[in-house]
C-alpha cells in the first residue's frame, strides 16, 4: 500500500520522480521490442498496419482528452486547444502514418526529436498518475518518439542536410500562425507570450521577448545535432559500399 501511495500522486509531476522515469523506461523497452520484432518478423504491409495503429492511437487519445474536457471540465479556448506543437503533431500524425510522404518526414523528424524529447526530459504535467492528463501527456510525447523512430529504423527513412532548413522554415510558419491565434484569443500557446511555470530550457534564455528570439537561434544547432547521427550513419554506409 505504501508503494501504491507513493506512485499515485495527483499533483505536478517532478523531474526524476517515479512518475517521470517509469513511463520513459516502459516506452523505451516497448519501442525497442516493437522495432526489432517488426524488422525480423513482419511483412511490409503488416509494418504499415503497425505504424497506422500507432498514429491513430496517439491521435485518438488527444481527441478523447479534449472531448472529455469540453464535456465535463472547464475547457478554456485560451489555454486548452491542441495548438502546442506536440499536441498539434499528435492530432495530425495519422496523415503522416498513412501517406508517409518524405516532405512530411523531413519536418516531423526534427520537430519530434528536437521538440518532443525536450518535453520528455522536462515534463509539464499539472496532475500526476492516474489522471487523464498524465496518460495523455505520455502517450503523446512517447508515442510520437516511438512513431518517428519506427519510421527511421523499419522504413529506413532518413533526413538530409536540406531537411534541416526545410524543417526550420516550416517551424517559422507554425510560429506565425500561432502568434496570430494568440493575438485573437489573448492566449499564450507555445509560450510565445510567457514562459511555462515548470522548469524548461527557456529559463536560461532570459525574459520575453529574448527567450523567444534565443529559442529560434538555438533551433539551428539543435536540429543540426539531431541530423548528426543520420549524417554519420550515411557516411559509414557509403564507406562500406565502396
Amino acid at each position: 500500500m505504501g508503494l501504491l501511495t507513493l506512485f499515485i500522486v495527483l499533483s505536478k509531476v517532478t523531474i526524476g520522480s517515479i512518475q517521470h522515469v517509469l513511463p520513459i523506461l516502459l516506452a523505451l523497452g516497448f519501442g525497442i521490442i516493437l522495432i526489432k520484432y517488426s524488422k525480423r518478423n513482419l511483412s511490409n504491409s503488416h509494418q504499415e498496419y503497425i505504424l497506422l495503429a500507432l498514429g491513430w492511437l496517439v491521435s485518438i487519445v488527444v481527441i478523447s482528452y479534449h472531448t472529455y474536457r469540453m464535456l465535463f471540465d472547464n475547457y478554456n479556448f485560451k489555454t486548452d486547444l491542441p495548438l502546442f506543437l506536440c499536441s498539434l503533431i499528435a492530432l495530425l500524425i495519422p496523415v503522416f502514418t498513412h501517406y508517409r510522404k518524405y516532405w512530411m518526414f523531413e519536418i516531423l523528424v526534427f520537430w519530434i526529436i528536437g521538440g518532443t524529447l525536450q518535453g520528455v526530459i522536462t515534463p509539464d504535467i499539472l496532475e500526476g498518475f492516474p489522471s487523464f492528463d498524465y496518460f495523455r501527456y505520455w502517450v503523446v510525447h512517447l508515442g510520437l518518439l516511438t512513431i518517428i523512430f519506427y519510421v527511421v529504423f523499419v522504413f529506413k527513412m532518413k533526413p538530409t542536410l536540406r531537411s534541416v532548413f526545410k524543417s526550420l522554415l516550416a517551424f517559422q510558419v507554425y510560429l506565425i500562425v500561432v502568434t496570430g491565434l494568440n493575438y485573437v484569443l489573448d492566449a499564450n500557446y507555445f509560450y510565445l507570450v510567457e514562459k511555462p511555470k515548470s522548469a524548461t530550457l527557456m529559463d536560461y534564455f532570459g525574459e520575453w521577448p529574448y527567450y523567444v528570439i534565443v529559442g529560434q537561434l538555438v533551433l539551428i544547432p539543435l536540429f543540426l545535432l539531431v541530423y548528426l547521427p543520420f549524417y554519420i550513419s550515411s557516411k559509414f554506409e557509403n564507406s562500406l559500399s565502396k
